[in-house]
C-alpha cells in the first residue's frame, strides 16, 4: 500500500506532464484532440482508481501466492530472466482479461469507463475503473506459478506493465513501421477504442500485438475508415462514479424486468450489449447508430466553468499527493476516511461539470465531512505540523468551493441557458 503510493507520487507528475505536452502539441498542430473538460474527467477517473488501489479495495479470490505454493515445479530467483518471463505471462493474462471484459456483459461494467471518452488522447488512458473490487482471473497466472516466479516479481511487474500502456493513447503518432508487427502501437489501439463496426472488439493486446494475431482478434487501422471514439451507449456525463455503474444499472433493471428466469440469469453472461428479446423497444436506451453523425457530450461550456474544473482537479491532486506521501503517518484506519473525502470531492466537482443543479448538495456534504474530520482529529491529518495554518487553508478552500458552486448553479448556468435560447430564437427567425 505505502510502496504503491510512493510509486504514484513519481508517476502522477510524469503522466500529467506528458498530457500537457500533448495538449500544447495539439495547439501547435491546430488540431486539438484533448478538450479540457474531457481531460479533467479522465484525470479525475484516474485519481479515483489510484486511491482505490492504494486503499487496497481490490481483492483476489485466488491469490497468486497460494498458486505458487501449490503448483510450483521450479523455484526461480528474482533475476532479469525471471522478470522477462513474468512480463510475457502478465501480458497473456492481460489479453484475456481485457478480451473477456469486452465480450461478457457483466465484465464490461468495469471496463466501460476506459472507453467512455469520445476523444482519444493520453488523458483517456487514465480512465480506469473504481467499480472492480474482486479479481476473478488470477488463475491466468498459473503458468507463472508453475514456473515458480516469485510473488514479489509479479507485484513489481504488474504496475510496470500497466504504466507502459499509457503512451499509445494518442492520435498524433501514426504507424511506426516494423514495430507494428510486434508491439501495440497508437494505430492498433485507436482501432481498439473505436466504435466503427469494422473495429469493434478488436486489438485487445496490451503490450505485444501478437496475442491478437494468434487468437483472431487483430484488425489493422484502415485509412478509408477514420476511427470514431467512445461507447455505443454514450455515458453523457463527466462524473466517473456515474460512468462506472451505468452499465451495471442497465443489467440490474433488465434482469428485474425480464419475465423469464432464464433471461434473468443469462443476461449477466451473454455477449456485451445483449438484452432480452423486445427490450430495445419496450425499454429503449440511447444508442449511437450512425458513428459519423452524433453530438459529442459537453462541448459547450463557459471559460469560467472550464477554469474552475481545472482548478478543482489540480487541488485534488495536491490532496491526493499528500495522502500518498504520508500513508504511514496518517494511519491505516484514517486513510479510508481520507479516501472517502477524495471520492466525495471528485463526485462533487464532476457533477458541477455536468451542470447538475443539485451538485451543491455534495459540496455541503464535503464541507461538513471535512469540518468533522478537523474537529475530531484536531487538524487535517497532521497537516498543521507541515503548515501551521493547514487546517484553516483546507476549510478556506472548501468555503470558497461551496460559494463558487452556488454561483454557477444560480447565476452562470442560468445565464448560459438564456443565451442559448436567444441564439436558438435568432436562428429560427
Amino acid at each position: 500500500m505505502e510502496e504503491y503510493g510512493k510509486i504514484l507520487i513519481i508517476a502522477m507528475p510524469l503522466f500529467l506532464l506528458l498530457i500537457i505536452i500533448e495538449k500544447i502539441y495539439g495547439y501547435y498542430k491546430g488540431i486539438d484532440h484533448a478538450p479540457l473538460m474531457d481531460s479533467v474527467s479522465s484525470i479525475s477517473s484516474g485519481i479515483t482508481n489510484s486511491v482505490k488501489d492504494v486503499l487496497g479495495l481490490s481483492i483476489s479470490l485466488l491469490s497468486y501466492e497460494w498458486l505458487v505454493s501449490k503448483l510450483a515445479i521450479f523455484s526461480l530467483e528474482a533475476t532479469i530472466l525471471t522478470y522477462i518471463i513474468a512480463f510475457f505471462i502478465i501480458d497473456f493474462y492481460g489479453y484475456w482479461t481485457h478480451r473477456w471484459a469486452h465480450q461478457i456483459n457483466f465484465f464490461w461494467n468495469k471496463h466501460a469507463i476506459h472507453h467512455s471518452s469520445e476523444e482519444f488522447n493520453l488523458a483517456c488512458a487514465l480512465r480506469q475503473t473504481v467499480s472492480s473490487f474482486i479479481n476473478l482471473f488470477t488463475f491466468l497466472l498459473i503458468p507463472a506459478a508453475i514456473l515458480g516466479v516469485p510473488a514479489t516479481v509479479i507485484a513489481i511487474t504488474l504496475p510496470i506493465q500497466l504504466f507502459l500502456q499509457f503512451w499509445y493513447h494518442t492520435r498524433y503518432i501514426g504507424k511506426i513501421g516494423f514495430l507494428e508487427k510486434i508491439l501495440v502501437t497508437p494505430s492498433h489501439h485507436r482501432v481498439h477504442h473505436a466504435i466503427n463496426p469494422e473495429y469493434m472488439d478488436k486489438n485487445h493486446s496490451q503490450i505485444f500485438i501478437f496475442w491478437d494475431k494468434w487468437f483472431g482478434t487483430f484488425q489493422e487501422e484502415l485509412p478509408e475508415v477514420p476511427a470514431v471514439f467512445g461507447i455505443t451507449r454514450p455515458a453523457e456525463t463527466w462524473n466517473p462514479f456515474k460512468i462506472n455503474y451505468q452499465h451495471l444499472w442497465i443489467l440490474i433493471k433488465d434482469a428485474w424486468y425480464a419475465e423469464s428466469w432464464k433471461d434473468k440469469f443469462r443476461i449477466w453472461f451473454m455477449p456485451t450489449g445483449w438484452r432480452p428479446e423486445g427490450f430495445d423497444e419496450k425499454y429503449p436506451i440511447h444508442k449511437i447508430d450512425d458513428v459519423f453523425n452524433f453530438d459529442k457530450y459537453g462541448t459547450e461550456n463557459s471559460n469560467m466553468l472550464i477554469g474552475w474544473s481545472l482548478t478543482q482537479m489540480f487541488i485534488t491532486l495536491i490532496f491526493v499527493s499528500y495522502l500518498f506521501d504520508n500513508i504511514s503517518n496518517i494511519g491505516l484506519t484514517n486513510i479510508f476516511v481520507y479516501g472517502t473525502f477524495i471520492f466525495v470531492t471528485i463526485y462533487s466537482y464532476t457533477d458541477l461539470m455536468d451542470k447538475n443543479k443539485y451538485s451543491f448538495v455534495w459540496e455541503i456534504i464535503r464541507f461538513i465531512f471535512a469540518l468533522g474530520i478537523i474537529r475530531y482529529y484536531g487538524d487535517w491529518f497532521g497537516l498543521n505540523s507541515v503548515i501551521s495554518i493547514g487546517s484553516y487553508l483546507v476549510l478556506g478552500y472548501l468555503s470558497v468551493s461551496l460559494l463558487v458552486n452556488i454561483y454557477f448553479i444560480t447565476i452562470d448556468f442560468k445565464l448560459e441557458t438564456s443565451e442559448n435560447k436567444e441564439i436558438l430564437n435568432i436562428s429560427n427567425e
